[in-house]
């Protein structure tokens, strides 16, 4: 990686009759610094048409103004991180900020004004770097180092939205009056700017309002969340291709090669893979993907392509590793299975979001008495929660732009609520039999299963978005051999 010119300071700059110095660099002289600010061709867009998403953009911030009338409302972007000193990870905008403006920009503020019929909104951004001061090749930030982005009226085409220097906003903020709230955690710069202005209490009503509003999806939304998990889908077919590959290596053969999938058809997987081989399975996010993957295992890949509007998918499927289940890894498995079917048959418009754990807890809980792990009757079981020692966790959650979507909403408008067609959600039940638990038949130890699925409430049900991939265990069996072929 290159070493980047350290910029001018304002002192610098006063002195620019003296070339400077920089580290490993050459003196930056007032020839090189003339050259360098001229002859440049005019590469400014004027022919764009604004994107998909930005209509639907518009009406959602439509509905946020309404809701929050003659209050000024801040939504930021959010701010590159360090990874390792003057390394960055990779950014990721704000889910509440791309949900509001369909863009994912660093430094980027969504700032909703308040006017006599509503709000005026504006995108506050970055203009394109200065090339008559040097700031696009001296500075770390510039067109130069990390390329070029688009002007502010690009952007207002782009997203049709008026567009503003965000260098000038929290001057502006600052001297501003009037009730303001804001989106916290993504920007500390825009908070202490407003610190006089916000409460917490009226902050956080913005973020439930914002998290709650994700629960319906819209046409676009749900079309993306198709995209990612046909892309899912090509991307554990992908896995099974390669499974030899892994036995010769370790699990990040499998976690690269979806990871190949996702970056090239999306824009990165939407959280981190799990691809948990043999008794990792039972670590429920397993991440470190490092252990060894054995013939006569199973492997549980719970993996999501996140695609280029940053909507992401969220299955897993576990899979034989030499293609065929033995007599206890299929019984296993068909519980799992069937519970999740009794999951996914409690999923249509009006059902209570808790209808799809309790039926697929019950089937689970059924399986584990008849097996002799548990003491019956089943209710007694349900009851005090026992079976909850091999099922560890809800049977589901929200999905959207996170894929643990929602997360801030109320209870009562959650996991107490009701489900609502555009609604989508994982059905994802497993079983789990640590490598140490002594409570359990030894061969039963080291066995970790879930099948998880993509499910949208429709108007008269529901649809399986990620149907594509086999879940009976026959037919991944099935489709299993067909790949590797």
């Amino acid at each position: 990686m290159a070493e980047e010119l350290i910029p001018s300071t304002p002192d610098e700059e006063e002195q620019s009759a003296k070339p400077r110095k920089n580290g490993l660099y050459p003196e930056v002289s007032e020839e090189l610094a003339a050259n360098m600010a001229s002859g440049w061709a005019d590469t400014e867009q004027r022919d764009l048409s604004p994107v998909e998403q930005a209509s639907y953009a518009a009406g959602r911030r439509a509905a946020l103004s309404a809701r929050f009338p003659g209050e000024r409302l801040v939504v930021p972007s959010g701010k590159l991180k360090t990874r390792s000193n003057d390394t960055e990870y990779p950014f990721r905008a704000a889910t509440e900020y791309v949900y509001l403006t369909a863009d994912q920009s660093e430094d980027g503020v969504l700032v909703l004004e308040p006017v006599a019929d509503g709000h005026e909104a504006t995108l506050y951004l970055l203009p394109r770097s200065n090339r008559e001061n040097g700031e696009f090749w001296l500075s770390g930030q510039g067109e130069l180092w990390i390329g070029r982005r688009h002007s502010l009226a690009e952007k207002a085409v782009l997203l049709g939205i008026r567009t503003g220097d965000v260098r000038e906003l929290p001057t502006a903020l600052r001297e501003a009056t009037g009730p303001v709230r804001i989106v916290r955690g993504h920007d500390a710069e825009f908070e202490s700017a407003l610190t006089d202005k916000v409460t917490g209490e009226r902050d956080e009503e913005l973020r439930i309002y914002l998290s709650e509003a994700r629960a319906v999806k819209d046409a676009f939304e749900i079309g993306e969340l198709q995209k990612a998990c046909d892309s899912t889908a090509r991307g554990f077919e992908d896995v099974v291709k390669v499974l030899d590959r892994a036995e010769a290596t370790s699990e990040r053969y499998i976690e690269g090669t979806f990871f190949l999938r996702a970056r090239v058809e999306g824009n990165d997987v939407g959280y981190g893979s799990i691809c948990a081989s043999g008794p990792h399975a039972t670590t429920l996010h397993w991440v470190r993907n490092d252990g060894p993957v054995r013939s006569g295992d199973l492997l549980l890949l719970d993996a999501g392509v996140e695609t280029t509007t940053l909507y992401t998918a969220d299955v897993t499927r576990t899979l034989p590793v030499n293609g065929r289940f033995d007599e206890l890894q299929r019984k296993i498995y068909d519980a799992v299975y069937d519970a999740q079917e009794a999951g996914i048959a409690a999923v249509k418009p009006g059902a209570k979001y808790r209808d799809f754990h309790d039926a697929a807890q019950r089937v689970l809980a059924e399986r584990l008495v008849e097996w002799g792990l548990l003491e019956g009757p089943v209710e007694r079981v349900l009851e005090l929660g026992l079976q909850r020692r091999w099922t560890l966790h809800g049977t589901g959650h929200m999905l959207g732009l996170d894929v643990h979507d929602c997360a801030a909403a109320r209870t009562e408008a959650y996991v107490d609520g009701t489900l609502e067609p555009g609604m989508c959600l994982t059905v994802e039940p497993g079983l789990y039999f640590q490598a140490d638990d002594l409570t359990v038949p030894e061969e039963y130890r080291g066995i970790g299963i879930r099948i998880e699925d993509d499910i949208l409430i429709t108007e008269d049900g529901n649809r399986n978005l990620s149907d594509t991939l086999p879940r009976q265990a026959d037919e991944v069996e099935a489709w299993m051999a067909s790949l590797k072929g």
